[in-house]
């Protein structure tokens, strides 16, 4: 279901003699669902049904749950993700992370960046605070909401809680000696 936003925009700005644009040049089309999920059925609610407190106690069974909305713009592109896919088989280790290997602006892609510097592995860093479209793509890319992204011979490996993880039981070794031999 497409939601399209209705707004009422002023012809000009009471602090500038520039117009604003139109509302439909502001505003991306947004895929926006609101699901009751109860056993094996999935019920889909239109957007305006929204108040919970409009269902009677007894309508569902005690195991429904109602989720939130999930409102996105896609930021994938087909190009994008071409280039993406480039990217991550072109090298054997690559991390999407905030600044860069020499300065790191975040201690979690610190964390990941001293992790693959003490396994001697030659890895790729791509700064994703330079481009927000890219950093936008990659949570849909990679299927992970947050920063940093490790990939290892062509695939997702995790964020740094997985690597974190498994580079102290050995399984991070494990998996960047098999892709450097490959």
């Amino acid at each position: 279901m497409a939601l399209r936003l209705a707004m009422t925009v002023s012809s000009s700005s009471p602090f500038s003699s520039q117009p604003y644009p139109a509302a439909d040049a502001v505003v991306p089309k947004f895929s926006c669902s609101k699901i009751l999920h109860q056993s094996h059925r999935t019920f889909t609610f239109p957007l305006y049904s929204t108040n919970r407190l409009s269902l009677s106690r007894n309508t569902f069974s005690s195991t429904a749950r109602i989720s939130p909305f999930r409102c996105f713009a896609s930021a994938l592109t087909p190009q994008l993700k071409n280039t993406l896919d480039k990217v991550v088989t072109s090298n054997k280790v690559v991390l999407f992370m905030k600044g860069t290997k020499d300065f790191p602006q975040c201690g979690f892609s610190n964390t990941v960046v001293q992790i693959l510097s003490s396994l001697n592995v030659p890895f790729e860093t791509i700064n994703i605070l330079e481009n927000d479209l890219i950093r936008q793509a990659l949570k849909e890319y990679s299927s992970w909401p947050t920063f940093p992204q490790l990939y290892i011979d062509g695939e997702f490996f995790g964020g740094c809680d997985i690597t974190v993880e498994a580079y102290k039981n050995g399984q991070l070794q494990e998996q960047v000696e098999k892709a450097m031999c490959s």
